[in-house]
């Protein structure tokens, strides 16, 4: 079995026998880390945990913008924290933009706080010399790229990506990445995304806990169920599966700067 990365997982929501099957699970499934993302603060210290109990384990923090924006003392909390806690993370994230908050909630809904919290994070980003990972998709991709482009960031990592041509093409040119989740086996809008895409801008996620559904229904979201992506992404790009697997490893490792032993 070839080995793997998951690029983005919320390992802190699993449940904790959740966490430690999937740990205990991992070699097994021939995946030899994961990023595990933050939704907010406390879901920060959570990930901060399991990364200082469990090696295998990367932890990003921010805050996941499908959700109430936080108060300006809450903000300022995470902020200080994440500063204190900078040499820990691999990256900023999950932060971005709140398309499906925004679509439910209707023409009435001010996103105005949520572009520059963003624009906050990049910020630090840039000045912390770490990766961005975005959750930032359709009419909300272009405004992300605006103010990466305007923080001349250059690591950027679009996390189960949705959105038009000419935004793909302008992620592409920044030499910014994607990564590409389960779905793709039954979900034509990630195969043309794959189409497009370069495999070399490209790595593999599950977004777990989310559920998956084709043959992944009623299944626990587990890393291992990458090894289908991979299989997937090789046929649609008419690729070895051996380089898929050699050409995604390779781009986490370098993109996060893991130090892997």
């Amino acid at each position: 079995m070839k080995e793997i990365i998951d690029s983005h997982i919320h390992l802190d929501l699993y449940s904790p026998n959740e966490v430690d099957a999937i740990l205990a699970g991992l070699d097994s499934a021939g995946c030899t880390d994961v990023i595990s993302v933050s939704y907010h603060l406390e879901s920060c210290l959570r990930n901060l945990l399991l990364a200082e109990k469990y090696c295998q384990v990367h932890p990003a923090f921010g805050f996941h913008p499908e959700q109430k924006l936080p108060s300006d003392s809450e903000i300022q909390d995470l902020f200080s924290w994440m500063e204190k806690h900078k040499e820990q993370m691999v990256a900023v994230g999950e932060v971005g933009l709140p398309y499906y908050l925004r679509s439910e909630k209707g023409d009435n809904f001010a996103i105005e706080g949520y572009i520059e919290l963003l624009d906050q994070f990049i910020l630090r980003a840039k000045n912390w010399n770490k990766p961005v990972i975005l959750h930032a998709v359709y009419d909300d991709a272009p405004i992300a790229c605006e103010l990466m482009e305007k923080h001349g960031v250059e690591k950027a990592h679009f996390h189960w990506f949705k959105g038009d041509s000419k935004t793909v093409r302008r992620m592409i040119e920044n030499g910014w990445f994607i990564s590409i989740t389960p779905d793709v086996i039954y979900e034509q809008e990630i195969q043309e995304l794959v189409k497009q895409y370069p495999l070399e801008q490209m790595m593999v996620e599950t977004d777990g806990p989310w559920r998956f559904k084709g043959q992944f229904s009623q299944k626990m979201t587990h890393p291992g169920m990458i090894h289908d992506t991979v299989a997937a992404i090789a046929s649609i790009k008419n690729y070895r599966q051996e380089e898929v697997y050699q050409t995604f490893y390779k781009n986490t490792v370098d993109f996060y700067k893991l130090n892997l032993v």
